[in-house]
């Protein structure tokens, strides 16, 4: 019931016919993966049978409110011990270190990554996005990613995440400043503004509003050229041999002529007000 993180911190989907997409890109973190998240790695809180408020052998039982997609809502993960009084970059660190054990994870309308209903637990209308297999969408991921990284609450909503004014410290309801960023004329305004772990928001390619959020990864990405970001994602970026990404939690570049970028919003810093 353990994930690894694996050399270039892929991790591929159980069942995979195909063979694994292999990233062009990593992260290089300023600490040891060893020291940022040993708890995730040996420990409850990395186990997948406790991302959720109900115990996991209750996950599937058809007599639960969550019949349709999402399936149980997650837990609210403590502030974990070993965070204790490590630096604002540490933290991002540990953000991004959570983030990246669940890269090749699916698309998924899930609130937990490892709610992986069997086949015919939903069936959507023709044409509609699948549910099976493990995976959650965007703002599912950052919220689900700064609740087990920090134990810090912020809404699976991504109109209502982008709009966070403060965050909660789960388990005393403590608040959480957030520092909100806005919007940049350009990819060099977004480079000088953000930090590794901020949470940038897209518009849509067409309408107004708030569809999609991402990970800033930036300076810790490699190559650095262009910057990185992490997200949950559908199959239409390419990286930079050409290969199109495939759908669900990968790395993925942050070009500036990208829809990322020229429909990037404004961005929340959560570590390091």
């Amino acid at each position: 019931m353990k994930r690894l993180l694996l050399g270039a911190l892929l991790v591929s989907c159980p069942g995979e016919a195909a063979p694994p997409y292999v990233s062009p890109y990593r992260v290089d973190l300023p600490y040891p993966v060893e020291e940022l998240i040993p708890d995730l790695l040996q420990g409850e809180r990395g186990d997948l049978r406790f991302e959720a408020k109900v115990p996991h052998g209750q996950w599937y039982r058809h007599a639960n409110p969550w019949i349709g997609p999402w399936g149980p809502l997650p837990r609210e993960y403590p502030p974990p011990a070993v965070a204790g009084d490590g630096s604002d970059d540490w933290k991002r660190a540990r953000v991004l270190a959570t983030a990246l054990r669940y890269v090749g994870y699916g698309y998924r309308h899930h609130h937990v990554p490892d709610w992986d209903p069997p086949p015919g637990w939903y069936t959507p209308k023709p044409g509609g996005t699948r549910h099976d297999g493990q995976g959650v969408d965007c703002s599912s991921f950052t919220s689900f990613v700064y609740n087990q990284a920090l134990g810090i609450g912020i809404s699976s909503d991504v109109v209502k995440q982008a709009a966070t004014q403060a965050a909660t410290l789960h388990g005393g309801g403590d608040a959480v400043p957030v520092k909100v960023l806005p919007r940049q004329k350009d990819l060099a305004g977004w480079r000088e503004a953000l930090r590794p772990g901020d949470l940038v928001f897209i518009r849509p390619r067409s309408g107004t509003g708030i569809s999609h959020v991402v990970i800033w990864v930036g300076a810790w990405g490699v190559p650095g050229d262009p910057p990185l970001v992490l997200d949950s994602h559908g199959e239409d970026v390419r990286d930079s041999s050409g290969v199109l990404i495939p759908s669900g939690i990968h790395l993925r570049p942050f070009r500036a002529d990208s829809w990322y970028c020229t429909s990037a919003d404004h961005a929340l810093r959560i570590v390091g007000y």
